[in-house]
């Protein structure tokens, strides 16, 4: 495949006991890699052993040049690491949404730990952690000083062990401190759920290498009782995953052969269209799961809804519907993680995951650290309120967004209008307790999700005039 072969796209950010399912790439032969700064390895090589021979204690030569290569790839941007043997087997063995933890999706904010969002049942779900939670304390280790790669270290173990995370929350004057039992985590990256009146709710937590064949599974459960009015997609709280996953599921609502995304890097292997064609979205796969797809799905009314958890995979399904205009998005602008990840692996087990491409939706847009814009803007609660998200603008040395789109292969740029804020009804909920002025609840498709209501409502508004003409 050129001077990676096999390369992996990755399009999630870093996560906190999840791990992604991804291929893996080589690295470059020797005669075509870059020349080498011969004065700045010298000074590399005089300042080792100046550490070597003159430091207070023994330092061990693998630790060194781990600690330089990981200093190399964090001070790129937030996405590209060095991965150790243990976070290398970690990512490997994810590959089927399966791994041990706590479930939670994290960052790193002024050296704490921050939670981007808990994965729906697992241990931190069950036990109340939210979005926007500080972890400074791991049992008795501040987590000041550590790497997140460390962090999350001490965050995983085997099943049935007790762990103790301090939290930061806003709102709250005391720390707070929350026991959790790790349990090894299978992943249901797709759930829907059959509304009254023939609407139906699909819901993605995660892009894994099973999640197209899993949307055609409950797609065909969701038609069974007869056809649907409406669908909505729920990609809130998603924090990525898989390329093409992302593209098989926005193939299974599109036209084939429908531009997808694509990439742009510094190297050909990084430049690339993807379309809703099976070479883009199989990887090898011999099955085309999309031939068992309802062929009324393609044409269902459709609002997906999103949120400042929507990242990467997910913002890239969304600006996909949204340029084509097969659906209309609701909720708040997303993550804005517009950056594609390649993992080289590296001698004894280890590998770096490096950053090698920016990704534009259909239109030519970068969302890189601005997000998905709803076409109509509504926050999670009826007073006007929504969870405050971690987004990719608030990392640090992330990447800027002052690119130019690729040229070819980009269909005409819809014209579309500034969002319009859906502003509540009513008065305040301090004075008329309602609920849907509640924030989502941890029932699927609960019935306080005002978000998920006002979609519905948008559906059968869409309906209707479609009865009229």
């Amino acid at each position: 495949m050129g001077k990676w072969k096999q390369a992996g796209l990755v399009c999630a950010g870093v996560l906190g006991g999840v791990l992604i399912s991804l291929q893996f790439a080589a690295i470059a032969d020797k005669e075509t890699r870059a020349s080498l700064p011969v004065e700045e390895l010298r000074t590399f090589a005089e300042v080792f052993n100046a550490i070597k021979t003159g430091y207070v204690e023994p330092v061990d030569d693998k630790k060194l040049i781990t600690h330089a290569i990981s200093g190399m790839l964090s001070n790129l941007d937030p996405h590209s690491s060095y991965l150790d043997a243990d976070a290398f087997k970690d990512l490997q063995v994810g590959t089927q949404g399966e791994f041990g933890g706590i479930g939670i999706e994290v960052g790193m904010e002024d050296g704490l730990v921050k939670v981007v969002s808990p994965i729906e049942d697992t241990p931190a779900y069950r036990a109340g952690v939210k979005p926007g939670d500080l972890i400074f304390k791991i049992d008795d280790t501040l987590v000041k000083g550590l790497t997140l790669n460390e962090a999350v270290k001490r965050m995983r173990g085997k099943p049935k062990s007790q762990i103790r995370l301090s939290i930061l929350r806003k709102g709250e004057a005391k720390p707070l401190e929350i026991s959790l039992t790790r349990e090894v985590i299978k992943v249901q990256s797709v759930k829907s759920k059959l509304l009254d009146d023939s609407y139906g709710y699909l819901r993605i937590t995660s892009f894994q290498e099973n999640t197209g064949a899993a949307v055609v599974k409950h797609l065909n459960d969701l038609y069974k009782p007869g056809p649907l009015k409406g669908l909505v997609l729920d990609l809130r709280n998603d924090p990525g995953g898989l390329l093409n996953s992302a593209v098989g599921v926005a193939a299974a609502f599109l036209p084939a052969d429908s531009l997808v995304t694509s990439t742009d890097g510094r190297t050909p292997d990084a430049k690339h269209s993807f379309s809703a064609s099976p070479a883009d979205y199989l990887r090898g796969s011999r099955d085309d799961y999309l031939k068992a797809l309802p062929p009324e799905a393609r044409k269902v009314p459709m609002v997906v809804l999103v949120n400042g958890g929507s990242a990467s995979a997910s913002e890239i399904v969304a600006g996909a519907l949204q340029d084509h205009k097969r659906a209309l998005i609701l909720g708040t602008t997303t993550f804005g993680k517009g950056s594609v990840q390649t993992v080289l692996p590296l001698p004894g087990n280890t590998a770096i995951k490096l950053t090698t491409a920016r990704y534009f939706t259909p239109s030519g847009r970068s969302i890189q650290a601005k997000g998905i814009v709803p076409d109509i803007v509504v926050e999670e609660s009826a007073d006007g309120t929504s969870t405050e998200h971690l987004r990719e603008a608030n990392l640090e040395h992330h990447l800027e967004n002052n690119t130019s789109p690729p040229a070819k292969d980009a269909p005409a740029k819809p014209t579309t209008g500034k969002p319009a804020p859906v502003k509540p009804k009513g008065g305040s909920p301090k004075d008329e307790p309602d609920e849907s002025s509640e924030l989502p609840g941890r029932e699927l498709a609960s019935k306080k999700d005002y978000q998920l209501n006002q979609a519905l409502n948008l559906l059968k508004g869409m309906q209707i005039m479609q009865s009229k003409r």
